[in-house]
């Protein structure tokens, strides 16, 4: 079994050693062969740009996609993101991959403006999240595709844990943030496998 994780500085695992990225922790659990193909920066438009060379060509049984937050940092409109991970998920399951998306978690403002952007308007990102969110699940739904809620594992864990605790800069997850999202990619797959 191979899985293919694309995406951005989430998946690559800015911030933090390689051992401790939730694409790292999950390998040994689910005893299966995991590439990381994120990039730090990356948009949905480059994601979809490189799914052919990273995903499709590597032959995984599993690819999860996600991306976006870099995309609303931009202004660009949620209509090219969902339609650009459209082409991603149509691409991957043509090719006989099963897609599993994930939802990022959302953006911590108040850690962000002092640690990463002060001038960024993160309300506009954080509602363009919500609404990206609420899209996701709906699209899976209908497609009956497989997601990976990591916006809800993060609001469920801040209602016992400070956002401090959980992000590196109100962006990017902290070891434990990595941690945390590497046990909700096990519990989805624990329902796959």
């Amino acid at each position: 079994m191979k899985l293919v994780c694309i995406g951005d500085s989430l998946t690559s695992g800015y911030g933090v050693v390689n051992d401790d990225s939730w694409v790292s922790l999950i390998k040994e659990p689910l005893q299966m062969e995991v590439l990381n193909k994120g990039a730090n920066g990356d948009t949905t438009s480059g994601m979809l740009s490189r799914s052919y060379e990273d995903v499709i060509k590597n032959h995984p049984d599993y690819v999860i996609i996600m991306g976006g937050c870099n995309d609303f940092m931009s202004n660009r409109p949620l209509k090219m993101v969902t339609d650009n991970l459209t082409l991603i998920v149509k691409e991957a399951s043509t090719s006989k991959i099963t897609p599993i998306i994930g939802i990022e978690p959302a953006v911590n403002k108040t850690i962000a403006e002092k640690k990463w952007d002060s001038i960024l308007d993160y309300e506009k990102t954080i509602q363009l999240q919500e609404d990206y969110r609420k899209w996701i699940i709906q699209f899976c739904s209908e497609n009956n595709f497989h997601y990976i809620d990591f916006y809800n594992c993060f609001l469920e864990k801040l209602k016992d844990t400070s956002a401090h605790h959980l992000f590196i800069d109100g962006l990017h997850p902290s070891p434990l943030g990595h941690k945390l999202m590497a046990e909700c990619t096990i519990n989805l797959f624990k329902s796959l496998v």
